[in-house]
């Protein structure tokens, strides 16, 4: 399997905000640190109010987890910030993460309110991981689904992610690929990530290239030869309809005079009235007997020029994709937050909960299970939160609180639950192997697909899942809810 992650001698364990480091420090003087607690991560609302949301991050996570550890270097910097006692660096210096994780699997189609990942460790162990487990989250996770939009609008024609060199940084432009693999495009123009997640890479040209060359004839001519049976020309760095096309053409001739029958060959346009250049371009493509060759467009795609161009009757074989989807620029913001759950007193994990007038900021408390409820033709028609442990029958006409309408209970008779959270990692070890990034992508595909309802999927005023408690989770809450107040 390729390699996970990017640079293997990097030590990323100090990627954590001060007032961890601080509150850890804290913790250590005044308590044990073997007092065990319990954080969720979730979210609070999908982008672009869109109806679900792709888990992404997840392996990265499980190997940061495995891997922390503070070098001597990381001890003295700390040490020079005069705000830690000896005896914690002491510790710190021979800091391993113990504790449990518990997951969706990667891929899983999310909602909000959720905890896609509970963090079970002691009290220091649990506040140090949480800056990098959520630019984990909030990233993959972010451009996972902006992906996903796009691939939806594209209609079954592929779109490849060429998000590098608009991307904030090296890591967000390579795990950013790992995303928006994740989430349905069919590879990337990013080398890095193809080596290191095993992704299909591909690419065309630049205009480079032909300025390079000054006569785009030539230039053509010259890319032809070296690359037959990946022949996409640029056509646009002088105009396309006047030079650029009838250029290729030419050259597509010539390819088959010599008995080249390339495997792969057309044209990308990267600038101009889209819509109409492609119908321009297949019409004369077609009556020059190449009907076969493909039309690959990119410059500032997303959704909405997607489904506009389309719409419009633009004639496109496939897409690359760069900015708006390695940036999600329309809602570049995840919002994915780490809450404390539960603290262990008494060997029992008792359940913290946050209470704030801003309704969808009160948290769920406790350990809890997720479980999707799916019905007789295998959809899914809501999410269950229940107490750790706690038993579930759907054959038993159990009823259910509708979250955001307490008053009308349901039932889910003749229906399945799947729990979705797992054990992923035992004592700061890992419970399974990495799922390589193909099978976390199909599964992204199989669940859209076969499980989520179509009306979840649209851009506009999608179905809004149903998040559902047992009545024995939801009298706890309320209960402390109402000791809050």
């Amino acid at each position: 399997m390729a390699g996970s992650h990017l640079n293997r001698d990097r030590n990323i364990s100090m990627m954590m905000d001060l007032y961890e480091l601080t509150m850890a420090n804290g913790y250590f003087r005044q308590h044990s640190v073997n007092a065990r607690v319990a954080f969720d991560v979730f979210f609070r609302k999908n982008p672009e109010a869109g109806g679900f949301s792709i888990f992404a991050g997840l392996e990265q996570i499980l190997e940061y987890l495995e891997e922390m550890h503070f070098s001597p270097e990381d001890i003295a910097y700390l040490r020079k910030l005069n705000l830690f006692d000896d005896r914690f660096l002491d510790y710190l210096a021979d800091f391993r993460f113990t504790g449990d994780v518990y997951a969706f699997p990667e891929g899983t189609v999310m909602y909000p309110g959720e905890p896609v990942i509970t963090v079970v460790a002691n009290l220091v162990e649990a506040q140090l991981v949480e800056t990098e487990i959520l630019a984990q989250v909030n990233h993959q996770s972010l451009i996972a689904t902006k992906a996903r939009r796009i691939v939806k609008a594209a209609g079954g024609r592929p779109v490849s992610d060429f998000g590098a060199r608009r991307a904030h940084n090296n890591d967000a432009a390579i795990y950013g690929a790992r995303a928006a693999y994740i989430g349905g495009v069919v590879g990337t123009a990013t080398v890095a990530a193809g080596q290191y997640f095993d992704i299909p890479v591909g690419g065309t040209m630049a205009h480079s290239w032909v300025m390079y060359y000054k006569d785009e004839l030539d230039a053509f001519r010259r890319f032809a030869a070296l690359y037959p049976d990946n022949c996409i020309l640029l056509i646009d760095t002088f105009d396309v309809l006047r030079s650029g096309l009838p250029h290729a053409i030419e050259v597509f001739r010539e390819m088959r005079a010599k008995g080249i029958r390339s495997k792969n060959y057309g044209i990308r346009i990267d600038s101009g009235d889209l819509a109409y250049l492609t119908k321009k371009t297949r019409q004369k493509l077609d009556a020059a007997g190449f009907e076969d060759a493909k039309i690959v467009i990119s410059n500032s795609l997303d959704e909405y020029t997607i489904s506009s161009i389309l719409s419009q009757g633009g004639q496109v074989d496939s897409f690359g994709v760069g900015e708006r989807m390695i940036t999600s620029k329309n809602d570049p913001v995840f919002g994915a937050v780490y809450k404390l759950c539960a603290v262990e007193e008494n060997g029992e994990m008792d359940p913290r909960i946050k209470v704030s007038e801003v309704i969808e900021k009160v948290t769920n408390p406790g350990l809890k299970e997720v479980y999707r409820i799916y019905d007789q033709s295998g959809r899914a028609v809501a999410e269950l939160i229940a107490k750790k442990g706690e038993a579930i029958d759907l054959n038993a006409s159990d009823e259910f609180i509708d979250t955001e309408r307490p008053w009308k209970v349901r039932h889910f008779e003749n229906c399945t639950a799947k729990k979705l959270q797992r054990l992923v990692m035992e004592g700061g070890k890992r419970t399974t192997p990495p799922v390589p990034v193909k099978d976390i992508a199909a599964f992204v595909r199989r669940q859209l697909s076969t499980e989520i309802w179509e009306e979840e999927q649209r851009f506009e005023n999608p179905h809004k899942h149903f998040m559902d408690m047992t009545p024995a989770y939801y009298k706890m809450k309320m209960s402390m809810l109402s000791q809050e107040v």
